[in-house]
C-alpha cells in the first residue's frame, strides 16, 4: 500500500472554495480504486495550510489513477474549479507506506 500525502498552501480567504474543491475529490479518489482518508483544514496555527491523505494498493495503481483522472470529466471539472477560484496557491506531493498494527 502507498499513501499519498498532499500539503496545500491555500488562500485563507477562499477556505469555502477549497472545502468545495476537497469535497469533489474524495469520491473521485474512491471511484478510481483509492481510499481517501480525508482533508485536514486549518483550525489553529497556520491559516493557509491544508493536508490530504489517500491510499492506493500500489504505486502502479496510483499512477493509473493519475492517468485515468486526466480523461475523466468530473476530475477535469475539479481541476478547473481550483484554477478558476484560485483557492490553491501551491501543493506538494509525497508518498509514504503506512506501518499498521502487527
Amino acid at each position: 500500500m502507498v499513501t499519498c500525502y498532499l500539503r496545500y498552501v491555500i488562500d485563507p480567504y477562499k477556505l469555502a472554495e477549497f472545502e468545495q474543491y476537497a469535497q469533489m475529490w474524495i469520491p473521485l479518489v474512491n471511484k478510481f480504486g483509492g481510499q481517501h482518508h480525508g482533508y485536514f483544514l486549518p483550525s489553529e496555527g497556520a491559516s493557509n495550510i491544508a493536508l490530504a491523505l489517500f491510499s492506493f494498493p500500489s504505486l502502479a495503481e496510483y499512477e493509473q489513477y493519475r492517468k485515468d483522472s486526466m480523461q475523466d470529466e468530473a476530475c477535469l471539472a475539479a481541476f478547473r474549479f481550483a484554477e478558476e477560484t484560485r483557492c490553491v496557491i501551491s501543493y506538494e506531493r509525497s508518498f509514504m507506506r503506512p506501518l499498521l498494527p502487527a
